[in-house]
């Protein structure tokens, strides 16, 4: 009997090829169906989300917030940042504009959460003379040194080797993120924010219920495989760390592979709830969004 084909999209990184090693590698048993790997730039995931094209990916939760008519969100596959998350940099030497002088910041997507996040960012600066403009992510740091821009918003590794590159650091979002406390925990007088959600992964809503079932426990099934078999899902992950040191690619892994990955919890859902308030109170997104959670 052939098996169903579920095709997964995720980014060519070393977290998330970390994540997706027991599929990947057939190391764990996937019954009926059979995972094809697209391995894609998240803003290009996002924006083929749209569309619907493939079962199971990797999106930002920014872009979530167009898409939940389309997807629902696996309660596993987080890429959460407690307190961190992406950098927005400038090249050590590097002049600070005004509020009056427009600031030329390079971007990895419009659809990316770290976009969202530097536009909450500004807003709440009162920095509105900027020019955003999208290069590809790998890129960013090279062309920030080469000052073709003002500053860069940096995922993925470079969050660890931007002072390698002589870059300094302007802003870290998910500890600006951390710092803002919502109403609720003003109220309250509770100390300490909420992670930054940044990704997430995403399963069709049209497919059937089982499974949708079926392909949540797979995906919960391979991170808590790559957990528990660290060093062996780290030596594949390395393949895809772009040069990173092994020790970098253990720590950037840690950073987004976690508890938070196997789980979203209830602090990590509230996390997403409150982000995507926030980008509709501030019209980044165009309606609010609550959103669905599709348990394992």
């Amino acid at each position: 009997m052939a098996k169903q084909i579920i095709r997964v999209g995720h980014s060519p990184d070393s977290d998330d090829a970390f994540m997706f090693y027991a599929l990947a590698k057939g190391k764990i048993d996937t019954g009926q169906y059979e995972f094809v790997h697209e391995l894609v730039d998240i803003e290009t995931l996002n924006r083929r989300a749209f569309h619907g094209e493939l079962e199971l990916t990797a999106v930002s939760v920014h872009a979530y917030a167009y898409l939940n008519d389309v997807y629902a969100l696996c309660n596993c596959g987080a890429s959460m940042g407690d307190k961190y998350g992406p950098i927005l940099v400038e090249t050590a030497d590097g002049r600070r504009r005004t509020a009056v002088e427009k600031m030329r910041i390079a971007i990895p997507g419009e659809l990316t959460t770290a976009f969202l996040t530097l536009k909450l960012y500004l807003a709440k600066e009162k920095r509105t003379n900027v020019e955003f403009i999208t290069v590809p992510f790998d890129q960013i740091l090279e062309d920030v040194k080469a000052n073709k821009y003002d500053a860069g918003l940096i995922i993925h590794e470079g969050q660890l080797t931007f002072e390698r590159e002589g870059l300094k650091l302007i802003v870290d979002l998910g500890v600006w993120w951390s710092n803002q406390r919502t109403a609720d925990q003003r109220a309250a007088d509770c100390v300490g924010g909420l992670p930054l959600p940044l990704g997430a992964n995403a399963i069709r809503r049209d497919l059937p219920g089982q499974t949708i079932s079926d392909v949540v426990r797979l995906l919960h099934g391979s991170i808590k495989y790559a957990l528990d078999n660290r060093e062996a899902a780290l030596d594949y992950a390395l393949q895809f760390g772009r040069g990173l040191r092994r020790d970098d690619a253990d720590k950037f892994v840690g950073m987004y592979v976690n508890d938070w990955t196997l789980d979203f919890g209830d602090v990590g859902r509230r996390a997403v709830r409150e982000l995507l308030q926030q980008a509709y109170e501030h019209g980044i997104v165009p309606k609010r969004v609550v959103p669905e959670f599709i348990f394992p």
